[in-house]
């Protein structure tokens, strides 16, 4: 198993600094027993200028918040004390380069009733990238994703993440390196931690939002295509359509961008290094240790360019 802390790992907890190992939960907090809680994923970077710099901080814990809301849990920090605190905690860890997990948990309740307060704890740790960095070989999962009927789907809630591990952990014992899941009416949705992109004759192809978490990492893919001229067409698309695509990607702050080999055996025949996924897996590389875009970036995408009707008609 992994090891996040040791016996001098700092933490965040209710507005003190003290050490993982003092730092204690209730065993009748509704989160444990019931999964009624919210999280974030954020990553810190050693930038070009040797700064150490949160990823979109503020996006991260405006979402924190709205994803406590959706859950009627009481939230009653500022955005600005928090990413002060993600700072203070990465200085005392002596961490650059670090995950970022803030979690929002209930208090002791044993019943379904709505809680008065909530807890924080703000924890860091070195992770490499989530998925590797070798191409991925990917499995259609037989798990859908939740009905959005049933589930605040655009909340980063600790429960939701069951249906994720259920399939991650199906696709690796079929020996795979990650799963795809589909939403409730069969169409391709998202990975278990990261939203995905596909390209089909120099567009990039993904799954609209209504059934998927609205990815951080993925609005910024998005917005790096406006920069490099790259046309990104959002839709709803079957696993038939993904497996013509020329080539394929997840993105997401823990993974970040990493590319596909294959879905289902079906290899991808665009090679990765001339695709666009490995345009945006550089760029965005670029984006978050703030290295300004380089012009080989704009060449590389110039095959990006395609007509609106074209988009259209895959769409």
């Amino acid at each position: 198993m992994a090891s996040y802390y040791n016996e001098n790992t700092i933490v965040y907890h209710n507005g003190k600094y003290v050490k993982a190992t003092e730092a204690k939960v209730d065993l009748y907090g509704q989160t444990m027993h019931y999964g009624l809680g919210v999280f974030e994923g954020i990553r810190s970077y050693k930038t070009v200028d040797g700064h150490t710099r949160i990823f979109k901080a503020v996006e991260h814990y405006d979402r924190l918040k709205n994803s406590a809301e959706a859950m009627n849990m009481p939230y009653d920090w500022h955005a600005v004390d928090l990413i002060d605190a993600t700072y203070e905690v990465l200085r005392q860890n002596n961490l650059q380069d670090a995950y970022i997990r803030p979690l929002v948990y209930g208090p002791a309740n044993m019943s379904f009733n709505l809680n008065t307060e909530s807890n924080i704890v703000i924890e860091v740790w070195e992770m490499g990238k989530f998925l590797g960095d070798k191409l991925l070989r990917v499995l259609s999962s037989p798990f859908q994703r939740p009905n959005p009927a049933g589930f605040k789907i655009e909340a980063k809630a600790c429960g939701h993440y069951v249906n994720s591990i259920l399939a991650s952990q199906d696709a690796k014992a079929k020996g795979y390196d990650e799963a795809l899941l589909t939403d409730m009416n069969g169409f391709i949705a998202e990975g278990p931690g990261a939203n995905m992109f596909f390209e089909k004759d120099g567009v990039l192809y993904t799954p609209s939002l209504g059934n998927i978490l609205p990815g951080i990492t993925r609005a910024t893919v998005i917005e790096l295509c406006a920069e490099l001229n790259i046309n990104v067409a959002e839709g709803q698309f079957t696993i038939e359509q993904l497996k013509q695509a020329d080539a394929a990607f997840f993105c997401g702050t823990a993974a970040e961008v990493i590319g596909w080999e294959s879905l289902d055996e079906t290899k991808f025949p665009l090679d990765w290094n001339k695709s666009l996924g490995r345009v945006l897996q550089q760029a965005y590389k670029d984006r978050v240790t703030e290295q300004p875009l380089a012009p080989e970036r704009l060449n590389g995408a110039n095959k990006g360019l395609k007509s609106k009707e074209a988009i259209a008609e895959r769409s």
